[in-house]
């Protein structure tokens, strides 16, 4: 029988009829039979669409700085005519050390901040009630301010060494009263030392003292390109509560979201199971507070959206949550900055709020709960919990 091979042709014509339909029979259940392909996480990888800090996987790393490695920080102490420093600047810097080892945590390892203070007070060239900082910060009067300061330290300082600067104030300056990140922008002539062009800068004011060294943590994820989860207007926690340090930093549970230790680097691929088509499966998922594991679920539902589901536990930078056990969150990277890129999902029902807490702080689902989205039908159910993390189904329909 021509194209057979030399094997089967020696067979009995009962022993080859088996063969055959055998075979047939193989070849026409063989498509159903194939095993589900693997995931593929970049299939859940949102791209950008602001043009500035966003949900995008796509981060442009020439506008912001790499968020993996060493990372080397100048702080420099800046006091002015109207606002002279009488304190050391050893209370400064120690208020701000801490963020080194928060930073360590939170990315695994993978982020390693190097804080080098200069301790000496600098005089800047103008008083603190020109910077603008009480009247509405533009990005130029924000520049003027960085520029004024590296200029008044370029005699005692290298900054070539340097990927960012943080500039701090004394509390004799009440006008300085916050803390905004200076990010690169390639259309200006930016800022200029020691041959380096020093394109991020974190402008310390009075709320370092309310919020610590989390503030740091804050202002230099933005240089990382991480966009604002607080809302601009409005109440000003409603959409992510104090799940991410990029919302409230007072939160009670400010660990960056696995969404964006994802965005940073910090979550491998491997760590990420996509669900980018329709279908169903079970994940095993272990708290984002440390590292190894399943890290975060995805749920692709459009182009720029995405549900996302992980573990959150009482553990590492997060030692005392409001709730704990799966966060479920949706995601839009065509979502501006403030106007809630991120919003949680909360349980329903929710435990009554503990004591300073809110009632998005108390999201986190428990093993029977479930979210389901009615426009998509996206299902996300926790069927099992425990202290090493939660089982979930997620399902697309």
């Amino acid at each position: 029988m021509p194209g057979l091979p030399t094997t089967l042709r020696a067979l009995p014509a009962t022993a080859l009829a088996l063969c055959l339909a055998t075979a047939a029979a193989t070849a026409q259940a063989q498509p159903d039979a194939r095993p589900e392909p693997t995931p593929v996480a970049e299939d859940c990888a949102l791209p950008g669409r602001t043009g500035w800090t966003d949900e995008g996987r796509d981060t442009d790393r020439v506008q912001f700085q790499r968020s993996t490695g060493r990372l080397r920080v100048l702080t420099l102490f800046v006091d002015f005519p109207d606002a002279r420093a009488t304190d050391s600047t050893k209370p400064y810097a120690d208020q701000l050390a801490p963020a080194a080892d928060w930073m360590r945590r939170a990315s695994y390892g993978r982020a390693r901040l190097d804080i080098a203070p200069l301790h000496r007070w600098i005089r800047m060239p103008a008083p603190s009630t020109s910077y603008g900082f009480e009247r509405g910060l533009t990005f130029e009067t924000h520049e003027r301010y960085v520029r004024d300061a590296i200029t008044a330290a370029d005699p005692y300082a290298d900054f070539s060494g340097y990927n960012m600067v943080y500039l701090v104030a004394p509390k004799a300056a009440p006008a300085i009263s916050f803390s905004p990140t200076y990010l690169y922008d390639p259309s200006t002539s930016g800022i200029t030392a020691d041959g380096t062009r020093l394109k991020w800068a974190v402008t310390f004011g009075q709320d370092m003292w309310r919020w610590g060294h989390k503030v740091a943590a804050h202002e230099t994820a933005h240089t990382f390109g991480l966009p604002d989860l607080y809302a601009f207007t409005g109440e000003t926690h409603r959409y992510v509560g104090g799940w991410d340090v990029m919302g409230n930093i007072a939160g009670h549970a400010p660990q960056y979201l696995g969404w964006h230790s994802w965005k940073l680097g910090w979550t491998q691929d491997h760590q990420v199971d996509c669900l980018a088509a329709p279908g169903r499966r079970t994940v095993r998922l272990t708290p984002v507070e440390r590292p190894g594991g399943t890290k975060i679920a995805v749920v692709r539902t459009g182009e720029t959206t995405a549900y996302v589901a992980e573990s959150r536990r009482a553990r590492a930078n997060d030692p005392e949550p409001c709730s704990t056990g799966v966060l479920i969150y949706k995601v839009d990277s065509a979502t501006q900055t403030g106007e809630g890129p991120i919003r949680i999902m909360p349980a329903t029902p929710a435990a009554p709020p503990s004591s300073g807490c809110g009632a998005l702080d108390m999201a986190a689902h428990r093993p029977g709960q479930t979210f389901t989205d009615p426009s998509t039908g996206v299902r996300i159910e926790v069927r099992a919990g425990g202290g090493s993390g939660d089982t979930v189904h997620i399902t697309r329909p």
